[in-house]
């Protein structure tokens, strides 16, 4: 049976993306039969008449990975708004049984799945006029539990705290949290242990603020030098 992680963070822009390719890269690297899964991803890039999911071509590269962007990201839609109104501006809502059906697929072919949401914990994905679909809702139906991405600057304190106690009060286990973006100064590492306290959830990794995300040796030296597998590995529960 698989196991799997979902990748959420404290808000948009924390840098998951980045994150989920390095620790996907982690596990690939140590030969873990590893996969990226995002649902749906919004402001895809136009190229010779395909939208090419930049997050998912991203995360590819980083990690080594060769699987068809179709299965690893069933909905992608141009516009650059939260997956629920690019839905409605574009004519394409989401299916959700499509997206088991892709996820499903993944499971039976990786041993690992490291899924990565759109935007934060209540990003909604579908709105079908008297009902949303949240990101947290996703979560759940995958069966997943979450590692939470969060700022190492200003105002991480009260988006950390918030975001962990709302995921903790759904029923879903936050297993870890990754701090990025993070300089050695004073604000920084007292944001750090403030964090440690309030929530209670261990930090996985501290990773350093990356000058140019392009630089893909870069990254993956960085995750190499900042999280342990070991650690990624007691995470993940089977899905």
């Amino acid at each position: 049976m698989s196991k799997g992680i979902f990748i959420t963070g404290t808000d948009t822009d924390v840098g998951k993306t980045v994150v989920t390719a390095g620790l996907l890269y982690l596990f690939r690297l140590h030969k873990y039969n590893a996969t990226y899964f995002k649902a749906a991803l919004s402001g895809a890039i136009e190229k010779n008449g395909n939208l090419i999911p930049g997050d998912t071509s991203f995360v590819s590269k980083v990690a080594g990975l060769n699987e068809n962007f179709k299965n690893v990201t069933p909905y992608v839609y141009k516009t650059a708004v939260s997956p629920h109104l690019a839905a409605h501006i574009e004519n394409r809502p989401m299916d959700i049984e499509k997206v088991k059906e892709k996820y499903g697929y993944l499971k039976e072919k990786y041993d690992y799945v490291v899924a990565e949401g759109s935007g934060g914990i209540i990003c909604p994905l579908i709105d079908n006029g008297d009902k949303l679909y949240h990101l947290e809702d996703l979560i759940k139906d995958l069966k997943m539990n979450v590692i939470v991405v969060a700022k190492a600057g200003l105002g991480t304190i009260n988006h950390t705290v918030l975001t962990v106690k709302y995921i903790k009060n759904l029923g879903i286990k936050v297993k870890g949290l990754i701090i990025n973006g993070y300089e050695d100064n004073l604000m920084c590492n007292d944001n750090i242990q403030m964090i440690k306290r309030l929530t209670k959830v261990p930090i996985l990794g501290i990773i350093d603020k990356i000058p140019d995300i392009d630089n893909t040796d870069n990254i993956r030296r960085i995750f190499k030098e900042s999280v342990k597998i070991e650690d990624l590995l007691n995470c993940m529960d089977e899905i």
